[in-house]
């Protein structure tokens, strides 16, 4: 029988520094987001970032923090929701990070007699940070726990048509009424030593003005090109001119040379440039979270606003739409067949 576990990033249970801390903990002690020997990581988050991050996000978690619980979870479980029932197998939702364990979702699948599992994480580009963890950990558990299943994993979908469309379709509608000086697409940070460290190639990859253009198998596995392979096809659908819009990198942690531009940085500088109506878009996000509604909607508009911008837009992800659930339905229903 087969079954689909959705898998997404995560959330601690509460906005409180005392359930933020383990979460953190769990999250920046994955081998595949700081990527540093085991002693030098655990120096690094146990010793520093971990003294002052848990009650600094507490306060951010707590800006965003649903009724409902963290708007991540709700969304994605939302999502879910209306994925079920368009297609004919059973599909779980799992969370890399924290209590809704990726070991759950797939006890979730095997007790309902599922053997083949669809794994899909809920990315549009391929990163070691993001999708390989995903991968490596339900490998583990599958070893440890259910040796009988067996995986399929959905590759990244950052250029698959109907995702494109989805993601354009949702931008136009969120720009109606919106008279926009300049579309930000803002894309989550990786380490550059991550796109070398996925290239299959091992030389490839030089993040200059032209490996992510010149066709490589290093593409598959390269962060950065599909993140401006998005962009490309998502304008090109939108027919916008090139001085509409651009690519830039956010959340990046201090020490190390992450993607540039960065979104903060370039958002202070375009009031001066004269860019006073801004929208900005995440599309490394199918589910607003900490990243997007406060990172982006609140600072980042604050800050836009402080330099002397207008009005700020703060589009959201695709969520549960309608459309985007379909396609997800469509994917899984192609591989039940």
């Amino acid at each position: 029988m087969k079954g689909v576990l959705l898998v997404n990033l995560g959330s601690p249970e509460s906005p409180t520094p005392k359930d933020v801390k383990p979460y953190l903990d769990e999250f920046l002690m994955d081998k595949y987001v700081i990527d540093v020997p085991y002693l030098l990581r655990a120096l690094l988050v146990r010793g520093i970032i971990l003294r002052k991050r848990p009650e600094e996000s507490a306060h951010a978690y707590a800006k965003i923090w649903w009724d409902e619980g963290s708007p991540l979870v709700v969304l994605s479980e939302r999502m879910q929701e209306k994925v079920q029932p368009l297609v004919n197998v059973p599909v779980a939702l799992a969370m890399r990070y924290g209590s809704m364990t990726i070991e759950k979702g797939l006890q979730e699948l095997h007790d309902k007699g599922v053997t083949e599992v669809l794994l899909f994480p809920l990315y549009p580009q391929y990163a070691m940070a993001s999708t390989l963890t995903i991968l490596v950990k339900a490998e583990e558990i599958r070893k440890k726990k259910f040796p009988q299943m067996t995986f399929t994993d959905v590759p990244a979908f950052y250029n698959k048509p109907d995702y494109i469309k989805n993601l354009a379709d949702s931008i136009q509608k969120h720009l109606v009424g919106f008279d926009y000086d300049h579309l930000l697409f803002s894309y989550h940070g990786i380490p550059e030593r991550h796109i070398r460290k996925t290239d299959v190639t091992k030389s490839h990859c030089k993040i200059d003005g032209s490996c992510c253009n010149t066709p490589s198998p290093a593409h598959d596995f390269c962060y950065r090109h599909q993140c401006y392979e998005t962009t490309r096809q998502v304008v090109k659908l939108l027919g916008l001119p090139e001085d509409k819009y651009s690519l830039t990198f956010q959340s990046r942690l201090a020490g190390d040379k992450w993607l540039e531009p960065y979104t903060d940085v370039e958002i202070d500088k375009m009031p001066g440039k004269g860019i006073k109506n801004l929208a900005v878009v995440t599309p490394a996000f199918v589910s607003d979270c900490l990243e997007t509604l406060e990172e982006i909607a609140m600072r980042a508009k604050e800050d836009f606003e402080k330099n002397g911008g207008g009005n700020f837009l703060a589009i959201p992800c695709l969520n549960d739409d309608d459309e985007w659930c379909q396609t997800v339905g469509n994917w899984i229903n192609d591989w039940a067949k």
